[in-house]
């Protein structure tokens, strides 16, 4: 029996779904989904049970695989509060597990606990060590999530913890820093490094994710990374997006992203914006060795991504007006004219949220 966590929408849904229409048919008797809520899912068993509550112990009975997938991930969330509910929620799916026997746990965070830097190897072997990252972003959540699982490992010796590390994630109506880089006039990019792109189609996660439940794959130290095989260079999604970029010197980027988070006026932490720069493509050895291959290939990816970031307009993660767009653009002939294009834009936004 597999239950699936956060099963009313988003990855979650998806899963059920592709669960109870038959992925791997013969090797599972029942779905149970798991959520607050219920949503019109049928042929599966719905558990009501809220993911931070310790009472979801009395909801796993007879379960064998659980798969947590009610995570997090707004870029419109508080980040103190994501990263509460997200700490919370894996610590509580862990407890609970072995608590009531459940044998195995899936947990899903991202490639980005392997770090984005100009010096990666392309691609990196999965069992790549994991960055220590302490930031308010997203990757500092997946870390702590990490330690969590290492932790769980070690206190549960009959607990088995995998975690699924996708790529950065493609798929129609996802709203993502991802997505919002490619909202953007043009594609930033820091001076003397090229950056290689790798992508995930949410399609692709929910299938390996079901792969992963059914087949018991369990990578190096419990780690499974997901994505498309391979990646493109930065010459070639400029050449199949029909974007350009501009150049800044590394300092200035990250400068800059360092101070517009503080100030919240851009979700993007600087930790965050190195994986949209500099590389971080990963070698998904252990499913191709399971025997599973994605269904997307990067190229493939890339036109989801662009149809979904179609008619969105987006700076330095922020999601902004056609008046600012208009503004932006027309200083992004250059490095220093974008970057006082971007001053003048974040001007304007100030003004507007002040009411001036």
């Amino acid at each position: 029996m597999v239950a699936v966590t956060g099963a009313s929408s988003g990855v979650g849904r998806l899963l059920v779904e592709r669960l109870a229409a038959g992925e791997g048919s013969g090797l599972l008797r029942e779905v149970v989904a798991i959520d607050k809520e219920f949503a019109d899912v049928r042929g599966v068993t719905w558990r009501i049970a809220d993911v931070c509550d310790p009472g979801l112990v009395s909801r796993l009975d007879r379960v064998d695989v659980l798969v947590h997938t009610a995570d997090d991930r707004s870029l419109d969330t508080h980040p103190a509060e994501r990263r509460a509910h997200n700490v919370r929620a894996a610590q509580t799916v862990l407890t609970t597990a072995a608590a009531s026997g459940v044998p195995r746990v899936v947990l899903v965070t991202g490639t980005m606990v392997y770090g984005a830097a100009p010096d990666n190897p392309v691609p990196l072997p999965e069992d790549s060590a994991r960055v220590s990252d302490n930031s308010d972003g997203l990757t500092g959540d997946f870390a702590e999530i990490e330690s969590l699982a290492e932790r769980a490992r070690r206190a549960h010796p009959g607990l088995t913890v995998t975690v699924v590390r996708p790529a950065p994630l493609v798929g129609p109506g996802l709203d993502t820093l991802l997505s919002r880089h490619f909202s953007a006039p043009r594609l930033l990019t820091v001076k003397g490094h090229e950056q290689h792109w790798q992508f995930c189609h949410v399609e692709d996660l929910v299938g390996a994710l079901a792969f992963c439940a059914l087949h018991g794959v369990h990578g190096p130290d419990g780690v499974v990374a997901v994505a498309s095989e391979g990646s493109l260079p930065q010459g070639e999604v400029e050449r199949l997006s029909g974007m350009k970029h501009f150049e800044v010197p590394a300092n200035l980027a990250f400068g800059a992203a360092r101070r517009l988070h503080q100030a919240r006026i851009t979700p993007a932490a600087e930790a965050e914006l190195k994986f949209l720069v500099y590389p971080c493509v990963v070698d998904c050895a252990s499913l191709r060795r399971a025997g599973w291959k994605p269904a997307y290939d990067n190229e493939a990816a890339l036109e989801v991504l662009l149809d979904s970031s179609s008619g969105r307009h987006a700076l330095a993660g922020r999601s902004i007006g056609r008046k600012e767009v208009t503004i932006t653009a027309a200083g992004a002939a250059g490095a220093a004219a974008a970057a006082i294009g971007t001053a003048v834009t974040i001007r304007h936004l100030r003004k507007r949220k002040g009411g001036g």
